[in-house]
């Protein structure tokens, strides 16, 4: 059993498209039924608004309509969550609001706050609705996010990497993953060379001793970038040993006063062979 991970929150929005299936839903459930811990399905929709009162009369009955659709959709996806948890006999919470994307946003990094982890669905276009609550989870709730590429839908943590360039992001990111850490079979801390200068960080042979004092056995490695891209070494790196989670810390930027995700997040975002642990 994975300890110290006692509610788990699964995230999913609900745009419309009643065809996509969702693989944060059913990893998130076999995750909790790894841990034996409490879920909170918050199956939101989108909220759709018209902004221009000279179209209001003539869009406001479509708009009524599409919101009820939706509506409707998400609170299927929770009443199907509730069910398939009380199967596994797992102790679950269900939520099905319908927000406007702003306090949609908001909703959920504030629901993380009260949970050990969030799960949500990957999501590889930057400007979607699933990449905003993504990023707010990362950059408002404090806690750790698990990020579900599709088509994984079942929970595994036997071999893991964790991504380690001696920061104080990765070694937030490396003590939230300690219950998976301590769990795995097999745990590579993997430091890419060639793309960033790493002489003035922690190596990953200083940090091993602290994981063998939580009882996690680490096999250190150092890994050149392919082409300079950090992410691509990764994404390779985990293909090649069948991992089945990657730990990193997410890297936020400010830009033009905006937080954005750093390259090698979004990289990874757009394109996972496995989930992703992050913590920022």
């Amino acid at each position: 059993m994975l300890e110290n991970i006692r509610s788990i929150l699964i995230g999913i929005t609900e745009e419309g498209d009643a065809d996509e299936r969702s693989s944060a839903l059913a990893y998130g459930l076999s995750l909790a039924r790894h841990a034996d811990a409490h879920v909170t399905v918050q199956a939101a929709s989108l909220k759709l608004t018209v902004p221009y009162t000279f179209v209001r009369t003539f869009a406001e009955g479509l708009v009524a309509a599409e919101n009820r659709r939706v509506d409707a959709l998400a609170r299927t996806v929770a009443d199907a969550s509730r069910r398939a948890a009380a199967a596994s006999g797992l102790a679950c919470t269900t939520q099905a609001p319908q927000l406007a994307y702003p306090a949609l946003i908001r909703s959920f990094a504030a629901l993380a706050r009260s949970h050990d982890l969030t799960v949500l669905d990957a999501e590889p276009i930057a400007l979607a609705v699933d990449r905003g609550v993504i990023e707010a989870v990362l950059m408002d709730s404090g806690r750790p996010l698990i990020v579900v590429p599709q088509g994984r839908e079942a929970f595994a943590g036997d071999r893991i990497v964790v991504a380690w360039d001696g920061s104080a992001k990765a070694a937030r990111a490396l003590n939230d993953a300690l219950p998976f850490l301590r769990a795995a079979g097999q745990v590579e801390l993997v430091s890419v060379t060639g793309e960033k200068d790493l002489a003035h960080t922690v190596p990953g042979a200083e940090i091993a001793p602290h994981l063998a004092r939580h009882g996690v056995t680490v096999d250190v490695l150092a890994l050149p970038a392919i082409d300079g891209d950090v992410a691509e070494t990764l994404r390779n790196h985990a293909r090649l040993t069948r991992a089945d989670m990657i730990v990193m810390g997410a890297y936020v930027h400010s830009r033009l006063r905006e937080m954005v995700l750093g390259g090698t997040t979004q990289s990874l975002l757009k394109s996972a062979p496995v989930p992703l642990f992050l913590s920022s």
